[in-house]
């Protein structure tokens, strides 16, 4: 009997980073399937940070391979792998106060689309710009304040409309670092309800302090210490892994 097989969009192997006699990224393996939410968890100074940034290619590894669907980028630029695919939200440079919700989001589809992000020409107009960014808004939960300037959104929403920029990029694996830091009780159900919509049109690496959340989200669960992976699995299968526990021990991390 064949078992079938999923190909991963992103693999990973082998990665290692150092810093000076810190081995921050020992040897790592990480598959991303088509779809998932795969979540990163581990206690402070895991290395959770350290990977996300060698994948968007704000870091370099010392060795490894950074494979989607089957093209190395592991020394790719972080603009060359927002091209190529991967984009990582909420650290967006190109978000304007002083604009509303829409004239951000019409930004990045005007830079999806290879066109200057140069704002100022007579663009508010161009229907190729707001439809899109309109359908966008919508998606994550803003239609109602597209005419809002952004100095004026609440944290939980200015995290929603990071994500919806970074949806504009047509990206095939989107890397979420902490989306729900700082958030309110309810802007982290918010942001929960928002990514649970999502599952299965992006393929997302999560890396996320919030416990349930992570649960509630996530496909599969890495656990990294001291920068490498000691279980991969869903749920249950991490909430039952004895070295999973170990690990926790003393940790504030009690849900597990």
């Amino acid at each position: 009997m064949m078992m079938n097989t999923v190909t991963p969009v992103l693999r990973v192997r082998g990665l290692v980073k150092r810093f000076g006699g810190l081995v921050a990224t020992d040897r790592l393996d990480l598959d991303v399937n088509p779809g998932e939410i795969h979540a990163v968890i581990g206690p402070n100074g895991a290395g959770k940070t350290t990977l996300i940034n060698q994948l968007s290619g704000e870091l370099l590894p010392d060795e490894g391979s950074i494979q989607l669907h089957g093209r190395e980028l592991a020394h790719e630029s972080v603009q060359r792998r927002a091209r190529m695919g991967i984009a990582r939200s909420y650290q967006i440079t190109s978000v304007f106060p002083e604009f509303t919700a829409l004239q951000n989001v019409m930004l990045a589809v005007q830079g999806a689309s290879g066109g200057s992000f140069a704002f100022w020409k007579a663009v508010a107009k161009d229907l190729t710009l707001v439809r899109p960014a309109q359908l966008l808004l919508h998606q994550v939960g803003l239609g109602s304040q597209s005419k809002t300037r952004v100095s004026e959104m609440a944290h939980g929403a200015r995290r929603q409309l990071e994500l919806a920029m970074t949806m504009a990029l047509k990206p095939q694996v989107m890397l979420l670092d902490e989306p729900m830091a700082g958030m309110s009780h309810q802007e982290s159900q918010d942001m929960v309800a928002l990514l649970e919509r999502l599952k299965g049109r992006y393929s997302i690496v999560l890396v996320e302090h919030d416990m349930d959340a992570v649960f509630a989200l996530a496909d599969r669960i890495t656990v990294m210490v001291y920068g490498r992976p000691i279980a991969c699995g869903t749920a249950e299968d991490i909430r039952n892994d004895a070295e999973v526990r170990l690990a926790y021990l003393g940790d504030p991390l009690e849900v597990i």
